[in-house]
């Protein structure tokens, strides 16, 4: 029965094309706004995922900022002294810890100028942050200790002020803290950056260098913050609130007036605000749908008016009234479903055609194509109940007599 009432549906649809592919708009349109909206939600978390995933989930910023509109004391700053002492109070639980110290200078060379951001890092950042070296070397302990005008630069930044990748060996002129200087280059490292860090980032991460972070603390070797990296695998909840409590108790402060500030906390708040607005905008979008499941209905009022005669006929054979209804809801499903089959390949194709554009991996996820495809066939039948009901109770003579 269901086979020959499907059978029945498809030919009705067949015999007016037009009129149901038009009926059939408003689902498209619908579902490939969800399809599209939802899948390009999906692609952004993903990047931005993958962005925060390149920086370290177990990166954080800790400083003090008095919650009670209290001014900072000089104590509230941090010493290299208390920086070893961290060190050696959690051991291995910090795979890496400096001083966050960056600063934005001139680099001059001949007449080329360039604005560069430079960050203080120590020997071992390279094991928590990948440089990818390609010319020259890293930094290492001898570059930190003996506080030496040594920098790694990135290829881009370096063609751009020497002319050239391989500056490996050159010296350019700065001016850090009012005090200028020459600074050789020992190392060129690349940066590859998807087309988002890109978009997101622009030139500031091509303009960039490493520098030894002791170059950056002195002279007087104290510093607001606080940057560290928890050995990989660390619940940084729970870290957050041991580290916050041993910084209240070293500085004499609140553990309130401590903030800890991780990626993981970032990326969290990041991930859910998207995935809050992808669900409104989707939301938003599926207003369509109840468009495309009024002109459903629409249409299929007028297919009882038009097979009224039909009806008749089938009931004077014997046919009861849920086999009428039944056919009639059958053919609004297969109507709504064929409009979401085709508004899942309209979205789909839009999303990857727009990543392939962009170079971009498109997020296409299977259950959301599934419930888009059960979606629609539930406005069809939710949308063709009236009309199968008014097609189902006609009584056989009157539609008989039905010219």
């Amino acid at each position: 029965m269901l086979l020959e009432n499907m059978s029945m549906a498809i030919h009705a649809i067949k015999a007016n094309k037009m009129r149901s592919f038009l009926t059939m708009l408003g689902i498209i349109i619908g579902i490939g706004s969800v399809i599209a909206i939802v899948s390009i939600g999906d692609t952004m978390r993903f990047m931005v995922s993958d962005l925060y995933k390149n920086v370290g989930m177990t990166l954080a910023n800790v400083y003090i900022w008095p919650k009670d509109g209290e001014d900072m004391r000089q104590s509230d700053y941090f010493t290299l002294d208390e920086m070893d002492r961290i060190k050696e109070v959690f051991g291995n639980d910090i795979s890496y810890i400096d001083s966050n110290a960056s600063v934005s200078a001139e680099a001059i060379f001949g007449r080329n100028k360039v604005k560069y951001q430079f960050e203080g890092i120590y020997a071992n950042y390279p094991d928590v942050h990948e440089i990818n070296i390609v010319y020259g070397r890293n930094l290492n302990e001898a570059d930190i200790k003996g506080r030496k005008n040594n920098v790694v630069l990135e290829a881009k930044g370096a063609k751009e002020l020497f002319g050239t990748e391989n500056a490996v060996g050159k010296t350019f002129r700065t001016t850090i803290y009012n005090v200028t200087d020459d600074y050789n280059v020992v190392g060129i490292y690349r940066l590859d950056q998807s087309p988002f860090e890109a978009l997101m980032m622009g030139s500031s991460k091509t303009k960039a260098g490493y520098i030894p972070n002791s170059l950056l603390t002195w002279p007087n070797d104290t510093f607001f913050n606080i940057r560290l990296y928890a050995k990989e695998g660390t619940d940084m909840e729970a870290f957050s609130d041991k580290f916050s409590a041993y910084i209240a108790k070293l500085k004499n402060r609140k553990v309130e007036d401590v903030t800890f500030y991780s990626v993981a906390s970032e990326m969290g708040s990041a991930d859910t605000m998207m995935g809050g607005l992808s669900a409104a905008v989707g939301g938003i979008a599926a207003i369509s749908l109840l468009v495309g499941g009024i002109g459903i209905m629409n249409i299929m009022l007028v297919s009882v008016t038009e097979r009224t005669r039909e009806i008749g006929i089938r009931k004077a054979l014997g046919a009861k009234t849920r086999d009428v209804l039944i056919q009639f809801l059958t053919e609004s499903a297969i109507l709504s479903a064929l409009g979401g089959i085709l508004g899942i390949a309209v979205g789909a194709g839009l999303v990857l055609i727009g990543g392939a554009l962009f170079g971009i991996a498109v997020v296409i996820k299977l259950p959301v194509i599934l419930v888009a495809v059960g979606f629609s066939a539930l406005v069809g039948l939710f949308f063709g109940i009236y009309p199968a009901s008014k097609a189902a109770k006609a009584d056989p003579i009157d539609a008989l007599r039905y010219e």
